[in-house]
């Protein structure tokens, strides 16, 4: 068999292997039915939102809050945790107060609902109060599935799952600027991204920092000054420093990175989201504009995926996918030593290809 041929079948096999690595709520959200968003939920007699993102969560019941208080006036807010609900407390939280004022009601922790819960909610569902909005939250799982059912064929669905990945990320920040008439570059937004990490919250935090300090337009530069220790050894930064074939700069970003408290897994999972756009970009012809939404990447960053994957043959991504399935494993506890599992991958990687 050409030896071209053999290449192929492997580059095939590892992308397979790293499409394993990705976590399972990755690999199905494309599955799952879309829903309003918790940027545009509105207020309704019922509202069911899904998702774990407790930020998201918190931001769209805020919202319903506030536009109710905006037409209404004064409302009365009652929160009701699933799991120590008593029966007939929906009844009587729902039921009209002395002064008429417009209730939210938000049941919390669907996911622990009580076997009372489960009964009251069916019978409300049935004969809702038009005049109450009743907010149910679900984090997920099978429990109460009829309940469940009940809400999606009746209430409005609101989407408040974490965000997916650094599309979604950066997404967010620019909404952020968005919704207060301001401006932000696209290389601003990502470095912002990568200098606060995973944490929904955080990110909020940063953008209202730079809205409330910086200047109107905000710039790669503005983000390096306010974020710059944090932004310079970044998982991603230690990834693109691999992927354009420094291991010396790699490594260095790594040991500063560890040395801030970067986790190896996190670290794994950013290389393992930086070389999976280039093995899947390798070798295929198209726009960056044409790939974005075959292969899950905004266009800027297939655009640069692109031009990391010239410094590749199919062989140099086998390599590196190789590593990055035999670094993932070790971090989650095939290896004593985690952070050596994930130096050697990105020697592995940095040392791969043309340089």
């Amino acid at each position: 068999m050409p030896v071209a041929a053999v290449d192929q079948r492997l580059l095939s096999a590892a992308r397979a292997i790293l499409e394993y690595m990705t976590p399972p709520r990755r690999r199905t959200a494309a599955a799952a039915a879309p829903g309003v968003s918790w940027r545009d939920v509105e207020p309704a007699p019922l509202i069911l939102i899904t998702g774990k993102e407790g930020f998201l969560i918190a931001r769209a019941v805020d919202r319903l809050r506030a536009q109710l208080k905006e037409s209404r006036g004064a409302i009365e807010l009652s929160r009701v945790d699933a799991s120590g609900y008593t029966p007939g407390q929906l009844q009587v939280l729902a039921s009209p107060s002395l002064f008429e004022d417009p209730k939210l009601i938000v049941i919390e922790d669907l996911a622990q609902m009580s076997e009372d819960l489960l009964k009251d909610g069916l019978e409300y569902v049935g004969q809702a109060d038009p005049e109450v909005v009743v907010v149910f939250v679900h984090s997920g799982g099978n429990r109460g599935k009829k309940l469940l059912d009940a809400l999606k064929a009746k209430a409005v669905v609101v989407d408040a799952a974490p965000l997916k990945n650094d599309r979604d990320k950066v997404e967010f920040v620019r909404h952020e600027f968005r919704t207060h008439q301001r401006t932000i570059d696209p290389d601003a937004a990502r470095a912002l991204t990568q200098a606060v990490g995973n944490s929904t919250s955080e990110l909020a935090s940063a953008c209202s920092q730079l809205l409330s300090d910086g200047p109107e337009h905000i710039t790669f530069d503005v983000v390096e000054t306010y974020y710059g220790g944090r932004v310079e050894a970044t998982a991603f930064k230690v990834a693109d420093a691999a992927l354009a074939g420094q291991p010396a700069a790699a490594l260095k970003l790594w040991r500063q990175a560890l040395d801030t408290g970067t986790d190896p897994v996190p670290m794994v999972a950013a290389l393992a989201a930086k070389v999976r756009l280039v093995a899947a970009v390798h070798g295929v012809s198209g726009s960056a504009n044409q790939l974005a939404g075959q292969v899950g990447g905004a266009p800027w960053q297939v655009e640069r995926a692109q031009q990391e994957a010239r410094r590749f043959t199919e062989a140099d991504m086998v390599k590196a996918l190789r590593a990055l399935a035999e670094a993932d494993a070790q971090v989650k506890g095939e290896s004593r030593s985690a952070p050596y599992a994930v130096e050697k991958a990105i020697t592995t990687i940095a040392l791969s290809g043309r340089r």
